[in-house]
């Protein structure tokens, strides 16, 4: 059976691009639409004249835009055969921040010193300092080193500011000791000087009462403490006792205590024989239950002179001498043995 002749194929027409498909402006016939290539070994040679590419330029950033500049117009011209085939018109592609038609074009011109430098620098070179270049670090070493920089900065603002902390915190102990001395001195200081007074004052007061008792007098010798002031018992009529007790034999001498001016001299019921001694300061000193009196009212009496005899008249037990001391003439007492001791004498 003989076989169908094949169709006559259609003439070759080419196809009408658009006139800004790629930037270009205007339609160049060199850049297609092509028909169908089927590489020999004499096509494969290698190209010589407007096609060859010229030397890189401009580090990595520069090789990526060559290499993409050749495969725009490998793009553009599959475009186009695919256009010519199928009848469909090409599709427009828009590549941004690319280089300009100029940049590129320097591509395919076998004058490279006319071709404009490429601006973009090497993406290897992007961090580094010129410092940085002249040292001839890369991005890595470059950033690195800054890394270690700013630790090393980071780790000195640490160490500075901790050695600030311990200063601070001795010198703040230190304060605080000094000022705990300071208060510890002051203190002892204050006890010494305290300690200082109280010694001046008791020889002061030592020293007045040594003057004193040379101008008082105790009233008796020989003699036994046997009641106090304030002592409670049925035998007082005021339900206590308002004096101070001198027991001594009856006939003991009875002696002014202070020089004054005797005020009474007599029989004064339960006090029996009494005699009273008024003082320059009105303090007047009963002397009771005396066997006998000595002196007068009106008379002058100074210190230790005798002014009665111990004895047990009036309400008594046995002999003895009631002293009492009355204040500025008060009907009320205090005790003898307190205002005794108050001018230098001890009972």
């Amino acid at each position: 059976m003989a076989s169908n002749r094949p169709a006559p194929e259609a003439p070759f027409v080419p196809a009408q691009r658009e006139s800004e498909t790629f930037g270009y402006g205007a339609y160049r016939a060199e850049e297609g639409p092509w028909e169908e290539w089927n590489p020999t070994e004499d096509s494969i040679r290698p190209v010589r004249g407007r096609h060859r590419v010229s030397k890189q330029r401009g580090g990595g950033l520069a090789r990526s835009s060559t290499v993409l500049g050749v495969g725009v117009i490998a793009a553009v011209g599959a475009g186009g055969m695919a256009s010519a085939n199928t009848g469909k018109p090409p599709v427009s592609i828009s590549l941004p921040d690319l280089p300009s038609v100029d940049s590129v074009g320097h591509l395919f011109d076998d004058d490279s010193s006319n071709a404009p430098k490429a601006t973009t620098a090497s993406l290897s070179n992007v961090g580094v300092t010129s410092a940085d270049s002249a040292k001839g670090a890369d991005a890595g070493e470059a950033l690195r080193n800054r890394i270690m920089a700013q630790a090393e900065q980071q780790q000195s603002k640490a160490e500075t500011k901790a050695a600030a902390a311990a200063a601070a915190a001795a010198e703040k102990a230190a304060a605080d000791a000094a000022a705990k001395a300071q208060k510890e001195a002051e203190a002892k200081a204050a006890a010494a000087k305290e300690k200082a007074e109280a010694e001046a004052k008791r020889k002061a007061e030592e020293a007045r009462l040594a003057e004193l008792a040379k101008q008082y007098a105790l009233p008796t010798s020989s003699y036994t403490i046997t009641s106090t002031f304030g002592q409670a018992g049925s035998m007082w009529s005021s339900g206590y006792h308002t004096g101070l007790d001198f027991a001594a034999p009856t006939g003991t001498l009875i002696k002014a205590i202070h020089s004054g001016t005797i005020t009474e001299a007599g029989w004064a019921g339960s006090y029996g024989y009494r005699t009273i001694l008024t003082l320059d300061d009105g303090t007047e000193l009963w002397f009771c239950h005396q066997s006998s009196i000595s002196v007068s009212v009106g008379q002058k009496v100074t210190t230790g002179e005798v002014i009665g005899r111990v004895g047990a008249t009036g309400n008594v037990t046995g002999p003895h001498l009631h002293l009492e001391v009355h204040p500025n003439g008060q009907s009320t007492g205090i005790d003898p043995m307190a205002w005794l001791r108050g001018k230098g004498l001890t009972p």
